[in-house]
């Protein structure tokens, strides 16, 4: 994936994940300005759905974005494909057992 699509997928990702989430942890990121934003890299896409499953069993706001109707050979030709997980806002200690799987891009 070219970096301007990967980023956008990152943004994307992070929005619905951040807007899914609680309230009070919402305001809690935006209220004590020590949030920070990483990306991270998963080989195959088993690696995002473990993540997501995790996340989802301790009730750690996520999002899987599945991107359509975009063309970039050769990754993208129109169909839907996953390209990203967003999960948080989430303390470092909460999914540090996820995120310690994935390497930085």
């Amino acid at each position: 994936m070219q970096i301007g699509k990967l980023s956008a997928q990152a943004g994307h990702a992070f929005l619905e994940s951040y807007q899914k989430s609680d309230s009070q942890i919402q305001t809690e990121y935006r209220s004590d300005g020590i949030g920070i934003k990483i990306t991270l890299q998963a080989r195959h896409l088993d690696d995002l759905l473990w993540a997501q499953y995790h996340c989802e069993q301790r009730g750690i706001s996520c999002a899987l974005i599945i991107d359509s109707e975009h063309v970039m050979p050769p990754h993208f030709d129109g169909s839907p494909i996953v390209t990203a997980l967003g999960i948080g806002p989430v303390r470092r200690e909460a999914i540090s057992f996820i995120t310690k799987k994935f390497n930085l891009v």
